[in-house]
């Protein structure tokens, strides 16, 4: 009860206190980037230019930190870091911009030195905060979601600079997609055979589907930048895994942010609804497989129904006072 009390009091402060929570960072508009190439290396498959400018927090050299309020208070998060990393980068590739090719090297600079080894020796980058996802995730704790776009933006970095450095961290944090959960890494393979890159490593997983699709981008990204047959097996497992179960996170009415395993599903936030549907889109330019585009439509025609939506909230919180 007292990890519940914790929970909720820093949930009511992240929304209803004033100042700026974590949640100025998280919560942009999703949406797909129509300058993205697909065949090489450039700017990233989301624009992220909202989170490009965050300036809520940051330390002395600039790098963004997130208040969780309560007891997390300010954090490094590495998934924001690449992803602020990221948007700087594409308003880099349009502008020329010194403060942009700044800001996106310094994020790139923070992740090479912030890679770590975990206990069976595999690099990654930890979030050194205890989080709550039903089941407490203590620190150090990592993510196949900061993986796969910490190694988007070394590979993007790596192509600006010529850098050895970057290629080399990349290198190392791609060893995690090769191992298992259990040996250290971030792939979970399922009874099917099916190929699964977790957000956040629990037993029984949870398919987290938002985590799963930019930990898989960043896969995509290593074959781009090196030609590795072990990124292109991968990524193409990882897309056939998506083509088999999608139809898994479709409600009815609204997509779900996960494979709960609980009796009431986990659906997604407005937020993550209109996430799923730009990252299906993404996924379609990636791949060719129109199944992605069919139902980024559906999720769409879903989200225009205000009788969806006003069913999605009661929906979700029900979950949350359920599980968390």
């Amino acid at each position: 009860m007292p990890s519940r009390y914790h929970y909720y009091r820093r949930i009511f402060s992240a929304y209803f206190a004033p100042g700026k929570s974590q949640l100025t960072f998280w919560h942009d508009k999703p949406a797909v980037n129509p300058r993205a190439t697909i065949h090489k290396i450039g700017e990233y498959y989301m624009g992220f230019e909202t989170k490009a400018d965050y300036s809520a927090h940051s330390d002395s050299g600039d790098v963004p930190l997130l208040d969780y309020r309560g007891r997390i208070g300010l954090q490094y998060n590495p998934i924001a870091i690449a992803q602020w990393g990221l948007g700087n980068y594409n308003l880099y590739c349009r502008t020329e911009a010194p403060v942009r090719r700044r800001k996106f090297l310094r994020a790139a600079d923070w992740l090479c030195r912030s890679l770590e080894q975990n206990r069976l020796g595999v690099h990654v980058w930890n979030h050194h905060f205890d989080w709550d996802y039903r089941e407490s995730l203590e620190a150090p704790w990592y993510s196949g979601l900061a993986q796969g776009q910490g190694i988007s933006l070394l590979l993007r970095a790596h192509r600006e600079t010529g850098s050895a450095e970057y290629l080399h961290a990349a290198g190392c944090a791609f060893k995690s997609f090769l191992l298992q959960v259990e040996e250290g890494g971030v792939t979970f393979t399922d009874e099917d055979g099916d190929v699964w890159f977790e957000e956040y490593l629990v037993s029984p997983p949870t398919h987290i589907l938002n985590g799963f699709l930019w930990a898989s981008w960043g896969v995509y990204d290593y074959y781009l930048a090196t030609g590795d047959p072990r990124a292109q097996g991968l990524f193409h497992g990882s897309a056939q895994t998506l083509v088999k179960n999608l139809e898994k996170y479709d409600l009815g009415f609204w997509s779900l942010y996960e494979q709960s395993g609980t009796r009431l599903k986990m659906i997604a936030s407005p937020f993550y609804h209109q996430l799923h549907i730009a990252q299906l889109r993404v996924m379609c330019r990636l791949t060719g497989v129109q199944l992605f585009s069919r139902m980024a439509d559906r999720w769409e025609n879903y989200g225009r129904n205000a009788g969806n939506r006003a069913k999605a909230l009661c929906y979700k919180g029900a979950f949350k006072l359920c599980y968390y």
